[in-house]
């Protein structure tokens, strides 16, 4: 007599820890990734390749010092409107440094 046979139970079914509680577990501890690619040739470095990878939640990353995306125009629009204050702040800067010898320069065309 045969007994049916029984298919594995999928991937993470029946186990302690679901991939919620994974995720949160990395998430709050934080999981650094870090790895180099070389390649040389004849003893001679070509190219190296220099990989880093952090998976950590918003606030284990600040906890850590990690913050730069607050200061990335392309992912912060408080970070793209101080990067276009400042930048207006410096043309104006220049224009006023420019008006400043354009009067002398048009001085020394009327001197003779």
């Amino acid at each position: 007599m045969t007994t049916p046979s029984r298919m594995p139970e999928p991937y993470g079914q029946g186990s302690g820890a679901n991939l919620a509680d994974i995720l949160e577990r990395v998430l709050d501890k934080g999981i650094v990734i870090a790895g180099d690619i070389r390649i040389n040739l004849l003893d001679i470095e070509l190219l190296t390749i220099k990989l880093r990878l952090i998976v950590a939640s918003v606030d284990k990353a600040k906890e850590m010092g990690i913050d730069w995306w607050e200061t990335d125009p392309a992912l912060s629009s408080r970070a793209r409107r101080d990067e276009l204050t400042r930048e207006n702040a410096e043309l104006r800067e220049r224009l006023a440094r420019l008006e400043e010898l354009e009067p002398s320069r048009a001085q020394e065309k009327e001197a003779p």
